[in-house]
Formats: C-alpha cells, structure tokens, sequence
C-alpha cells in the first residue's frame, strides 16, 4: 500500500511536469543549451574518472543500444495506454507506428552520415617508431585506398568529415520520450484509469529521460569533439521539429500517425473534447 502511494506521487508528479505547456514549449531549447555549452564541462571534470572511461557500463549497456531501450519503454507505455483506452488494435498500431518512423529517420540519417564520412575522409598509419615527432604527436603517413572499416581494423587512424551519431541518437530519444509521455498529465487529469502497471512503466520512461540527458552531459563532458557534436544535436532536434512539429500535425491519416494523444484524450467526460484541443493547440505552440 505505501509503494503504491509513493509509485502514484511520483508518477503524478511527473507527468504534471511533461504535461505541462512551459516545458513542452521550451525543452528543445534547454536541450540544445546542454548541447551548445555542454563541452565547457570539461574545464572542470577529471579525466580520472570512472565516467571518463568508454569501457564504462552505463556506455556499454545503453548508448551501444539506446534506440532499442527506448524503443522498449516507450512502445510498451504508448501501447498500453492507447490500448487501454479504447480497445482498439489498429489505433495501438498507428500511434506505435510514430517509433518506426523516428526509427527509421535515424538509421537513414546513420547510412547517410557513414557514407559522407567514408567519401570525404582517409586513413593514416602512425609511425610510432619514427624519431621525428611534431608537438608530442607521431608522424602520420597516409594510406590511400582504405575505407574507414578496413583503416580501424587495421589499428589506424580515420580522419573525416564526422557528425557523432551518438549525440544525434540522445537528443532525439530525449525529445522523443518528451513527446510521447507529455500526453499522460491531460489523461490524468480526464479521470483516466491509471493501474499500476501503466504507471510503472511511465516511471521507467521518466527515468529513462533522465539516464539519456545524464548520458549526453557525460558525452560532451568527458569526450568534448567540437563541432562533432554540436551537428549532432543539431540533427537530433531537426529530425524532431520534421517530425512532431511538421509531418505528425498533419493528422492521422494512411501516410501520417498523427501527433501522441489524438484520439485518445476525448473519452470519459463533455470537456475531454477541449482538452484535446488543449493539447493540439500546444503541441502547435
């Protein structure tokens, strides 16, 4: 009965917060803050720490599979409350349907991104034995002809045109688990039945949004590439203006899902219907 009480305050707690129309408005550009002066962190971090290290669990468990995790969490927690709410397969799928299409935005961005780095980069042997060495640093010889796989395999040294994928893949979940959880503070306060397995699984997401902003601040703490990451950010918050804030306003329809909540928020009660539009007329802004 206590967890149960405490599982309720906080999950209230925070989708009062995701819901509300200040933070839906303005997250993006807190989150390109953390992306813009994100690396001058480093001026005060050590480099001896645990988190300074890429072989760390938290980079090994999660940034390696970070669209999967959040795939899970929030397919799960979209899914069971849209099912919940109307009983209805086809309407689960279409709201499901807005993580294949990021999914699918990302992995496009990632083929794209690797291609543009393989055509306009090149490898380099370091000669380590070599005498001659300029400011602490080997000689660097290049080796024409090698694509970016065979170079790394080989122990050498890629030097590109490079976007990091990793700050693209944060900023996008981010603002996806923003979007997507935003929805559960209006249902709440509809009177929507909110059992625990629902408000578990929202926790998780809350929590989940929280690791990938610790992520991303340790990214550009401990391993500042400027403007690597800054262009990842970039593409990151792109991608989601394209989609949340372009495309998903059009509304649903065979080529569009429609934006989290449409045709979920207008049951149990005669004002359902303004806040629907309550929250379409935020989403706009």
């Amino acid at each position: 009965m206590f967890l149960n009480m405490v599982l309720v305050v906080l999950t209230d707690l925070a989708a009062r917060c995701l819901g509300n129309t200040v933070f839906r408005q303005h997250f993006h550009l807190l989150l390109s803050a953390v992306v813009m002066f994100g690396p001058a962190l480093s001026l005060w971090v050590s480099q001896h720490s645990v988190f300074a290290k890429r072989s760390h669990f938290l980079y090994r468990m999660f940034l390696r599979s970070g669209w999967g995790w959040t795939c899970i969490f929030v397919g799960s927690f979209v899914f069971l409350l849209s099912f919940s709410i109307r009983r209805s397969l086809s309407l689960s799928i279409r709201h499901l349907s807005r993580l294949g299409v990021a999914g699918g935005l990302w992995l496009g961005f990632c083929k794209v991104l690797d291609l543009l780095e393989n055509a306009t980069g090149s490898c380099y042997e370091p000669l380590l034995a070599s005498p001659e060495v300029t400011n602490g640093q080997p000689l660097l010889v290049l080796r024409e002809g090698e694509s970016k796989s065979v170079c790394l395999k080989a122990g050498m040294l890629w030097r590109g045109y490079e976007v990091s994928e990793d700050v693209f893949l944060l900023c996008l979940c981010c603002l996806l688990l923003a979007e997507e959880t935003a929805v559960f503070g209006p249902y709440l306060s509809l009177g929507g039945i909110s059992d625990a397995p629902l408000r578990i699984l929202f926790l998780f997401c809350v929590l989940l949004l929280g690791l990938w902003i610790f992520l991303l601040l340790c990214l550009l703490a401990y391993f500042p590439q400027f403007p690597t990451q800054l262009l990842g950010g970039a593409l990151g918050c792109l991608s989601w203006r394209g989609l949340y804030q372009g495309w998903y306003r059009l509304g649903p329809s065979w080529c569009c899902p429609g934006r989290p909540g449409l045709g979920l928020l207008n049951t149990k009660s005669s004002c359902a219907d303004a806040e629907d539009t309550k929250l379409s007329h935020d989403a706009i802004n």
